[in-house]
Formats: structure tokens, C-alpha cells, sequence
């Protein structure tokens, strides 16, 4: 059974930082694709970043500000966030694919997820 357990949500001011991690378990060979999701009241989660062995890739609000990571031997995702702005604010949620590749970046394309953390980013 696999099983994705978010932190590290928090409110933090403009400009700050902040990192989030996903304890995972259950998966059983290659760690697969993983990504964190944002979703915000009315609006469908979006993907901000995502990773298929230790290549990353950003959505367009993420690039150059956030970095996705991960440490497979910890069972560990991360999702370093700097320049927060309010616009980042959202529940972030953690997810997985069934395979190695990253092959879509909708939600219906990801199987596991987590519960979410919440992130608000206000002065």
C-alpha cells in the first residue's frame, strides 16, 4: 500500500521560503514520477513541479523560484520554495505516478496522493 505524508506547510511573508516534504512508502522498485500540486479554493490542483529519477521540470509560475528534489534512500520528496509570493498560497499536495516517466501533468495522470499541507504566503 503505498502512502504519501506531506509537511512543513506554513505562513510565511512575501519573499520568504519555505520547504515541503512528502514521506512516501510502499513503492517497490525505481521510485517513480513524483510532483507537488497547488490547489486553491474553486480552481482544479495545478502541477508546479515534478520529477522522473532526479529530473526536474517547473510549471511556468515555479521556474527559477522553487525546487523539487528528492532523497530516494530517506523515501523523501522535497519542494523548496523561495521569493513566495501571495499567489503561491494553496493547499500543496504531493503525488505519484505508476511509472518511472513523467508522462502528463494532470491530476488524472498521477494515482497517490497525499493530504495536503497549506501554504499562505500574506504580510
Amino acid at each position: 500500500q503505498v502512502v504519501l505524508v506531506e509537511s512543513g506547510g506554513d505562513t510565511v511573508q512575501p519573499g520568504g521560503s519555505l520547504k515541503l516534504s512528502c514521506a512516501h512508502s510502499g513503492f517497490v522498485g525505481p521510485r517513480p514520477c513524483m510532483a507537488w500540486f497547488r490547489q486553491v479554493p474553486g480552481k482544479e490542483r495545478e502541477g508546479v513541479a515534478r520529477i522522473a529519477g532526479n529530473t526536474p521540470t517547473y510549471s511556468t509560475s515555479a521556474k527559477g523560484r522553487f525546487t523539487i528534489s528528492r532523497d530516494n534512500a530517506a523515501n523523501t520528496l522535497f519542494l523548496q520554495m523561495d521569493s513566495l509570493k501571495p499567489e503561491d498560497t494553496g493547499v500543496y499536495y504531493c503525488a505519484a505516478m505508476d511509472g518511472f516517466y513523467c508522462n502528463g501533468w494532470g491530476p488524472s495522470d498521477f494515482l497517490y496522493w497525499g493530504q495536503g499541507t497549506q501554504v499562505t504566503v500574506s504580510s
